[in-house]
């Protein structure tokens, strides 16, 4: 399955407390699971946006579908598609 990441920022984002924040992950794996997409990490991150999350999902439309379920729990971000650096080498040895 093709792997995703999306930067999230949740600047515009109102949360009461951490543990709200937090509370939404196990909201957002079921729904991501419901589109045949699976959450596989999520990470805080320190810099320019607030977290990192790494999604699998079976096709494009399930990609999309993920992200579109982020934006509705209020998670403004960017999602592209990544490959890991092992098959990128495969690719390059093609060439």
């Amino acid at each position: 399955m093709p792997t995703y990441a999306t930067l999230v920022d949740i600047v515009d984002r109102e949360v009461q407390n951490a543990q709200e924040l937090t509370s939404i992950w196990g909201e957002i794996k079921t729904e991501f699971e419901e589109h045949n997409s699976e959450l596989r990490h999520s990470y805080a991150v320190l810099g320019e946006c607030d977290f990192l999350i790494i999604f699998e999902a079976a096709d494009r439309e399930a990609a999309f579908k993920s992200a579109l379920t982020l934006h509705r729990h209020g998670l403004e971000g960017k999602t592209m598609e990544i490959v890991d650096t092992d098959s990128f080498a495969d690719l390059v040895d093609e060439i």
